[in-house]
């Protein structure tokens, strides 16, 4: 497992982890419809590339593959979190959640912030992370859910 920072050269990769993580998400949970409106804002959404080049990152690779990814941007919100389907549920969220507070804390934030989905904020959840509230939100004119989220990191 390698864990490294992201670069402007690992963009299309990021973005097939993306569409890979929300492809392979249960359709209990969200349907085929909101899976297909979420997913294509790789493509179809100009802030995500901003949030890509702009953003601080790190990603997890494995056998030279990326398999995960987490971006802050801006500097004190977690804008885009993911992992590849056959890797969920493994530790690596974790990590990267971890590895993205830890830099955090040490470039002397107070607190991070993020909105996750129906399915990621038990991983926050699980790191300490409180909910703010429920939100409601449009993409592509589907309808989702999420959680506002945010931990205090500011080490006494």
């Amino acid at each position: 497992m390698n864990l490294r920072q992201i670069t402007i050269k690992d963009q299309l990769e990021l973005k097939k982890v993306y569409f890979d993580s929300i492809q392979s998400l249960n359709e209990t949970i969200y349907s085929q419809e909101q899976k297909r409106a979420w997913s294509s804002q790789a493509w179809n959404n100009l802030n995500f590339d901003k949030t890509i080049t702009k953003g601080k990152g790190w990603l997890l690779s494995k056998e030279g593959i990326i398999i995960a990814f987490a971006i802050r941007y801006p500097t004190d919100r977690i804008a885009l979190f993911y992992c590849k389907g056959k890797f969920q549920r493994k530790g690596y969220g974790s990590k990267l959640l971890h590895k993205i507070e830890d830099e955090a804390n040490k470039e002397g934030l107070d607190s991070l912030s993020t909105e996750a989905s129906l399915i990621s904020y038990k991983l926050f959840l699980k790191n300490k992370w409180e909910i703010i509230r429920k939100e409601k939100v449009i993409i592509n004119n589907i309808f989702f859910e999420r959680y506002k989220m945010i931990k205090i990191i500011k080490a006494n």
